[in-house]
C-alpha cells in the first residue's frame, strides 16, 4: 500500500511496463513528491540502495493528464492501470484491488489543477488534506483474551475500516511460496512468507531477503528461488518482537526488531500494513508454540506495539 514517508512524500512498489508494449513488467518502488512535482521511480527503496543513486525513471506531474483503471486494456496484467503522459502511456500494476485504487486516487489528486481565487496568491503545491489522511498510519491496541495477545487496528484513516492484511488478493507474483515449499506437510505448516529487506550482523548493510515464517522458524532466503535459507532462526530463541524504537535514528520506514539472546534482527517492510502483519504473525506463531499457559505471563505493552516472551 503506499504510505507518507518521514518527507511527507507518498511512496510505495509497483511494477512498471518500462518499454511501451512490451508486455514486461518490472517491480520498482515509487515516490510521489508533489513539492517537486514528480513521480520517481528506483530499483529498490533507495534506503537500500548506494548513497547518490540516481532513479531509473521520472515523470513530472504537470504532463499527467489522467490516471484510470486500465485491467480491461491489459486482461493479462492483474491489478493494472494506465497514467496518460502526453504521447505515451504507462502501464503499472498494483499489489491488489485497494492499492490499485488508492495510487489512481493519489495521482489524479496530486496532479489536479487548481485556479485560485482572486486574492488567494498562488495555488498550493502540497496533497490535498483528505488524501494525505487516508494514507496515514494505522494505530493498533493488543488485548489478551484466554491467555493469547490479540492485536486488532483501532483506528484507520481513508478506506472504511477495513483492514490492510484483508483488502483483496495478494498479487501471486509478489507473494509466491519458494518452489520447494508448494505442496504437501511443508505448505500446511507455513504461516506467512514474503520479501522484507534485513539489516547484515557485520558490515551493517542492508539487503533484500525472502522470509518465511513456519511454527517453529523464521528463516530468510537470497530470493524465494533459493533452497537453502541463509539462516534459520528458531522461534523458542525470540524474547520479544516489536516495532523498532530506533526507526527515526536508522532513518528507516516500517522497522521492526526480532530480539534474541544472541542477536537483534533489524528488519524493514515495504509498508506499515505489513510490519505490523509481520509482528503480530511471528507473535502468534510464539504463542501458538509455547501455548496460552506460558504466554500468560508475557508483557504486553499496547501503545508501542512490544510483545515479550518467557525465556
Amino acid at each position: 500500500m503506499p504510505y507518507v514517508d518521514r518527507q511527507n512524500r507518498i511512496c510505495g512498489f509497483l511494477d512498471i511496463e518500462e518499454n511501451e508494449n512490451s508486455g514486461k513488467f518490472l517491480r520498482r518502488y515509487f515516490i510521489l513528491d508533489t513539492k517537486e512535482g514528480s513521480l520517481v521511480w528506483y530499483m529498490d527503496n533507495p534506503q537500500n540502495l548506494p548513497k547518490g543513486a540516481e532513479h531509473v525513471g521520472s515523470l513530472k506531474l504537470s504532463y499527467i493528464s489522467k490516471v484510470s483503471d486500465a485491467t480491461k486494456l491489459r486482461p493479462k496484467a492483474e491489478f493494472c492501470f494506465v497514467v496518460n503522459a502526453g504521447m505515451r502511456k504507462f502501464y503499472l500494476q498494483a499489489n491488489d484491488q485497494q492499492d490499485l485504487v488508492e495510487w489512481v486516487n493519489v495521482l489524479n489528486n496530486a496532479t489536479k489543477i487548481t485556479v485560485p481565487k482572486s486574492g488567494d496568491g498562488q495555488p498550493s503545491a502540497e496533497m490535498p488534506q483528505e488524501v494525505l489522511g487516508s494514507m496515514k498510519q494505522i494505530s493498533y491496541k493488543t488485548e489478551i483474551i484466554g491467555g493469547v495477545p490479540i492485536i486488532t487496528a483501532t483506528q484507520e484513516q481513508g478506506d472504511g475500516g477495513q483492514n490492510g492484511a484483508d483488502r483483496g488478493g495478494l498479487r501471486k507474483a509478489h507473494s509466491q511460496l519458494p518452489y520447494f515449499l508448494g505442496r504437501g506437510v511443508q505448505d500446511q505448516a507455513l504461516i506467512k512468507a514474503g520479501y522484507c529487506v534485513k539489516q547484515g550482523a557485520l558490515m551493517k548493510n542492508w539487503k533484500r531477503r525472502y522470509f518465511l515464517l513456519e511454527e517453529n522458524v523464521v528463516s530468510y532466503f537470497k530470493s524465494d528461488l533459493e533452497r537453502e535459507p541463509l539462516r534459520v532462526i528458531p522461534l523458542k530463541e525470540v524474547h520479544k518482537v516489536q516495532e523498532c524504537k530506533q526507526s527515526d535514528l536508522m532513518q528507516r520506514d516500517n522497522l521492526f526488531e526480532v530480539v534474541t539472546s544472541s542477536r537483534t534482527f533489524y528488519i524493514q517492510s515495504d509498508s506499515p500494513e505489513e510490519m505490523h502483519s509481520w509482528i503480530k504473525a511471528i507473535s502468534g506463531a510464539i504463542v501458538a508454540q509455547r501455548g496460552p499457559g506460558r504466554s500468560a505471563a508475557s508483557r504486553v505493552k499496547c501503545d508501542s506495539e512490544i510483545l515479550t516472551f518467557p525465556k
